[in-house]
């Protein structure tokens, strides 16, 4: 019932914009949450999964059933990347050139490409991941280099407000910035944002979210 509604709130927003709904993909965030209940998600048609820590994914993977991509969300450490690159379809969470250059490495070891999203730290909260704006441009340039990683776009989480409008300006910021990189590089791909949780996913449509990371929303308070 929760994913019901989500979908229908996911349509209604996409719609204010005169965008589709197949434009958002709906990311299950799922930490802390146990097998009985994602399973019962995946049922529900949940076929992306958003784990913050490796190790509690790599648990699941063996308890869960049916067709899934996992995607990494958390903040990823350098030595986690041998962990992560073999399990998981899209890192969310690169946020330096040194993590960039570990993960192509492992990526290359086993003959994987694999899809990333550059972290943006907005806020410039000290509480917080992600690339700053004054970064991103030479990661984004070393990133492209490599041979393994598919860089597709940008995340970014804004700061706590339970006055969901004030994400707006944080997610409208991202998207500019998505579009800058897009024609300074020409990077055709370069298309994928994954902004909008649980209390903001419509304003992130509304914005250009392509991917949203909702948790409490559809699996309740943790």
């Amino acid at each position: 019932e929760n994913i019901k509604r989500i979908k229908e709130r996911i349509f209604q927003a996409a719609s204010r914009v005169g965008r589709k709904e197949d434009e958002i993909r709906l990311v299950a965030v799922t930490k802390n949450i146990g097998p009985t209940a994602i399973n019962e998600a995946i049922r529900a048609g949940v076929n992306i999964l958003g784990e913050n820590r490796v190790q509690e994914a790599r648990t699941k993977m063996e308890q869960l059933q049916g067709n899934i991509d996992w995607h990494m969300i958390g903040h990823l450490q350098r030595n986690k990347a041998k962990n992560v690159v073999p399990h998981f379809a899209f890192i969310h969470s690169l946020d330096s050139a040194a993590l960039a250059a570990e993960i192509n490495r492992q990526a290359e070891k086993i003959n994987k490409k694999i899809k990333v999203l550059i972290q943006v730290n907005l806020s410039q909260e000290n509480s917080k991941s992600g690339s700053s704006l004054e970064n991103l441009f030479p990661l984004v340039e070393e990133a492209s280099s490599y041979r393994f990683l598919e860089l597709k776009g940008l995340m970014t989480i804004p700061p706590w407000d339970p006055e969901k409008e004030n994400s707006r300006p944080y997610f409208s910021h991202l998207r500019k910035v998505m579009k800058e990189i897009e024609s300074t590089y020409g990077l055709d791909s370069f298309t994928e944002l994954s902004m909008g949780m649980s209390h903001d996913f419509e304003i992130a449509i509304e914005e250009g979210a392509t991917f949203v990371r909702l948790g409490t929303a559809i699996f309740g308070p943790r």
